[in-house]
């Protein structure tokens, strides 16, 4: 792959153009995007399964469509964040779904978590005209909110120019290569991420079998090779539930292929005790499950 270094512009708050924004999906992280967008200066119209989530988007100032076809119409981006990839075929080539209404010369961002084979395969069934670019992030939701996630982008590089504003409003970006670059570097931080705080709940296992306290456990983990997860476990503002967390290493061992992965296996089975899948990934490293 072809690096470009990281680009970061996240306090700018007008945009050359006012370009058009339809956000579909606006669940916390998607709503926080929206809502970066807005302040950003762009005429931005959202689009949801559930319509209340919504509403506090229509305050701050967004149009609300009935449909994504209806959110599309005149956008020159499109910005995805749903659930899956079933959501994402769904919502574009369902009843209703946006990818017709989608013009010559607009260009889709997929940003939600769905692997590079799913990106290429939604790339490939778009109108003539129409780019992708795949641009999953990370960061929590006040990042978000703050303009400082990190942008990882797949697509053609001219897309990605193109595009590269509204991005900037979102954090630094980071072009990799081709379409389905983003979704793949996305996959491997998510492996790491699961896998470390899996690795975090053990050693806090291992911590009250010796007699070390939990807080005195983590202080000593923080200042380690763990000390990102620790950073991660102990966060009070980010929303990554175990159910969506499971997703993606399901998609990460199909990526595998049956290669050895034997930490990302042990990381699902933490993940497939957990007691309640809604909760947050930081759940893990709690102390029902040692």
């Amino acid at each position: 792959m072809n690096i470009i270094h990281w680009s970061h512009r996240a306090e700018r708050h007008s945009v050359p153009g006012m370009l058009k924004i339809a956000v579909l999906g606006a669940g916390r992280m998607g709503a926080s995007i929206a809502r970066r967008l807005l302040a950003a200066g762009h005429p931005v119209t959202v689009w949801n399964r559930t319509a209340a989530r919504t509403d506090p988007l229509r305050a701050a100032g967004g149009q609300v469509a009935d449909s994504p076809a209806e959110a599309v119409a005149g956008a020159d981006v499109t910005v995805t964040m749903l659930a899956d990839p079933a959501a994402v075929d769904a919502v574009l080539f369902g009843p209703g779904g946006a990818a017709p209404g989608l013009a010559p010369g607009a260009c889709l961002v997929e940003m939600s978590t769905i692997g590079p084979e799913a990106v290429r395969a939604v790339a490939g069934r778009l109108p003539d005209g129409v780019d992708l670019v795949d641009a999953p992030v990370a960061g929590s939701v006040s990042a978000a909110a703050a303009g400082r996630l990190r942008v990882y982008a797949g697509g053609p590089a001219a897309a990605v120019a193109r595009v590269r504003p509204v991005l900037e409003a979102l954090g630094a970006v980071r072009h990799l290569g081709p379409t389905g670059s983003g979704a793949a570097a996305k996959l491997v931080l998510n492996a790491a991420l699961l896998i470390g705080v899996a690795g975090v709940a053990d050693a806090l296992a291992v911590a009250g079998a010796v007699g070390i306290d939990r807080d005195s456990a983590l202080d000593l983990l923080g200042g380690g090779p763990l000390g990102a997860a620790v950073a991660r476990a102990t966060s009070a503002d980010a929303d990554f539930p175990i159910t969506l967390a499971d997703k993606d290493l399901g998609l990460v061992l199909t990526a595998l292929a049956g290669a050895p992965a034997p930490l990302v296996h042990a990381a699902r089975a933490a993940l497939a005790a957990a007691p309640d899948p809604t909760a947050d990934i930081a759940t893990l490293t709690n102390g029902e499950l040692l």
